[in-house]
């Protein structure tokens, strides 16, 4: 995981504390390389991917004895999912290209090939340039002219047989004129923006996943089970590659002409390169005209245009020596905070939102970007009606980076001391850079926000009550608090106007939300817990505390019990609890102390039927996280730290407190604090939420 904290320099590292930092990096590589390239769901961009390839290389130059043919670095891809597609050998293995970041870098690769051919060979050395593809890399094997299967790269020696869906792309020959041996076409398979939010908009209205970016939709739909999926998405493909390549070619230029008279498509704009500033023109040109071109790309790849010359410099580990790409920086741009708004979560959080001056940025429209917190716009000093700069790296929620410095600026921004919802006092928690509004149901946006989560599939999942419909009770003013939801049949017997007169409601509608209701009167008592919404009580700790108590009579009493005393005996009790710790008894407590609270529960308690918990039975699963060790720090999303402690128990993996080199991970939420910086230090690796939680997906019951 990157960190804004620079790594020690290379030449100040220790054989060990080398070793040790390239044994992570390897880890980290493999579990990126696994998200993007088997899971068709990355969670870096390409440039902090990159980051993380650059250090270990150079880690690995430096300190050459410790390189292994086991390195991440040595491999392409990731390996071949163990159900679903079969597998297919590629004939010809699938290599990865190298990347360069700057002219110089790209002036270097030009000085390593004329090093390696020697002067006689490299006067004429010209380049052939096209824009890198971001889609999904595909192997085309073509015999006696007619196209036998389709694979996806996989580990590159390895990938998957995608040949049914394969066919259902209308890009895609399958026959081409016949050659005296077997071909492998190259090429990507991707979708254009403009059919990405297409396809986009179709799956949101059929209920269906909303794809992260236009690469994850081209994978996911390449990679369907049913080709009849697959032939319904809007995928296209670009060739730019003939494996081997055939006596009649002789440039890379030539293949290029060939494969579109034979019915590919290829890259465009390409540009046939014959000095060093030609090539740099070329990409500052293709990096100023990106956002035009109607899909993604993320740099330049370049080649020797001589196959002849190709094939002297031959390949050096993963890569061709005769090709290289030269990646765009992570995606940036100049706009204008136009306001600054604190919004209010369910929990009561404070978050503050830049709203910007909108604004390009690679192809989206970016108009608003996250502050975090209070500590986060004092640190960068972010006022309203600075000039900054933002940054939309990959997959992730629009930044600013920094404020660009001008002669007038307004005055500071103030962080409200009471909630701009409901003016109720706003609290900081010792330890923590979260300001919480302290209204619960008084507050219009918590109150919103609660019933929405108390209303939620996990919780007492009443299909019938989307957010619109709740929002469009609560103007009404028919409901409230959730004991409301009970008694909203009976009560709409006296509504004026009547509720089936109101738009989008009719007979049919309400007949549906009331059976949604009354079919969720009977609920298991982790359910109800965690729809109360007690922060840090998450679905997890939920089901423990469940099975702790049985009965939600028993559970009252000791949540009472623990909210007027935290050193009491049932404290102490819940205490011996696996993943229960002083911090989630405070929450507790917090929680129990205010009245409308436990009215809320007694309320509750006589509405719908909770059933009592079954103690837990003994339950086999493969335990991924077995001899492993996890240590969490800062604001983990939804989740509560003692339920994410918890969870990594049920895995068979162990947590602690504190980091040592003896830790396997650390997992890094909102605001991580000094256990990330002693991570570092000590070469653990770290992970963000979403990448713990991928690991948890991945487990399958035995």
């Amino acid at each position: 995981m990157l960190s804004s904290i620079p790594p020690k320099p290379i030449d100040q590292l220790t054989p060990s504390e080398a070793a040790a930092e390239i044994k992570s990096l390897s880890e980290e590589l493999l579990f990126h390389n696994i998200q993007y390239f088997q899971k068709d769901s990355p969670l870096i961009s390409d440039a902090q991917y990159d980051e993380l390839a650059k250090r270990l290389r150079a880690l690995e130059a430096h300190f050459p004895h410790l390189k292994t043919a086991r390195s991440r670095e040595m491999r392409v891809g990731a390996p071949v999912l163990s159900s679903g597609f079969s597998k297919v050998t590629h004939k010809f293995t699938m290599l990865s290209l190298d990347n360069v970041f700057s002219q110089e870098e790209l002036q270097n690769f030009m000085t390593r090939i004329k090093r390696f051919l020697g002067d006689k060979n490299s006067s004429d050395l010209a380049l052939y340039a096209e824009p890198k593809i971001d889609g999904l890399s595909v192997s085309l094997y073509y015999e006696n002219g007619r196209l036998i299967h389709g694979a996806t790269r996989g580990d590159g020696t390895t990938g998957e047989n995608v040949t049914a869906n394969i066919k259902t792309l209308s890009d895609i020959p399958t026959t081409i004129p016949f050659t005296t041996h077997p071909l492998n076409i190259r090429g990507e398979v991707y979708m254009t923006l403009q059919d990405f939010d297409a396809l986009n908009t179709k799956q949101e209205k059929e209920g269906k996943k909303i794809f992260a970016n236009p690469r994850n939709g081209a994978a996911g739909s390449l990679r369907q089970l049913d080709p009849s999926i697959t032939a319904q998405r809007p995928l296209r493909f670009f060739a730019y590659s003939i494996v081997p390549t055939d006596a009649f070619l002789s440039t890379e230029a030539q293949l290029m002409e060939a494969l579109k008279a034979w019915g590919f498509p290829t890259p465009f704009p390409c540009q046939l390169c014959e000095t060093m500033q030609s090539a740099q023109s070329f990409y500052e040109r293709l990096l100023a005209d990106r956002a035009n071109l109607g899909y993604d790309i993320d740099g330049v790849v370049y080649k020797v245009n001589a196959l002849a010359l190709q094939q002297q410099l031959g390949t050096v580990a993963r890569s061709p020596r005769w090709a290289t790409a030269y990646k765009f920086p992570a995606e940036q741009a100049q706009t204008t905070i136009e306001d600054i708004q604190v919004q209010v979560g369910r929990t009561g959080a404070l978050t503050p939102v830049a709203y910007l001056k909108p604004v390009n940025v690679g192809g989206v429209v970016v108009k608003r970007a996250t502050l975090h917190n209070a500590d986060e716009i004092k640190r960068k000093d972010i006022r309203v009606g600075d000039r900054v700069l933002i940054q939309r790296a990959g997959d992730v929620i629009p930044q600013v980076l920094q404020v660009i410095p001008t002669e007038k600026r307004q005055p500071p921004f103030v962080f409200p001391q009471k909630c701009p919802i409901c003016a109720s006092p706003a609290i900081t928690p010792e330890e923590l850079a979260i300001t919480y509004c302290t209204g619960s149901f008084h507050c219009t946006a918590q109150a919103q926000e609660k019933l929405k989560h108390f209303v939620s599939k996990k919780a007492f999942n009443i299909a019938g009550l989307g957010d619109k419909s709740l929002v469009f009770f609560w103007d009404k003013g028919w409901i409230r608090t959730p004991v409301d939801i009970f008694t909203l049949q009976e009560k709409s017997k006296h509504f004026h106007p009547r509720l089936e007169d109101e738009p989008g409601w009719g007979p049919l509608s309400m007949r549906k939300l009331f059976a949604a209701i009354h079919a969720s009167q009977t609920i298991p008592l982790a359910r109800f817990i965690y729809a109360l919404g007690i922060p840090e009580i998450g679905e997890v700790l939920a089901r423990d505390i469940a099975q702790f108590y049985e009965s939600v009579q028993t559970w009252y009493e000791a949540m009472l019990a623990i909210s007027q005393d935290l050193n009491g005996d049932a404290a102490k009790h819940l205490l011996t609890l696996n993943g229960i710790g002083e911090k989630i008894l405070q929450s507790i407590a917090g929680f129990m102390e205010h009245p409308d609270n436990q009215e809320l529960i007694l309320s509750l308690m006589k509405r719908p039927t909770i059933l009592t918990a079954e103690k837990p039975t003994n339950h086999h699963f493969l335990l991924p996280f077995r001899g492993k060790t996890f240590v969490f720090t800062g604001t983990l999303e939804g989740l509560s730290r003692a339920d994410a402690e918890q969870k990594t128990r049920e895995l068979g993996g162990k947590t602690s407190s504190s980091v040592s080199k003896n830790t396997s991970y650390v997992v890094c939420g909102e605001n991580p604090g000094s256990k990330q910086d002693t991570a570092q230090r000590l070469n653990v690796p770290l992970l963000t939420q979403q990448e713990w939680e991928d690991l948890i997906k991945n487990c399958k019951r035995i």
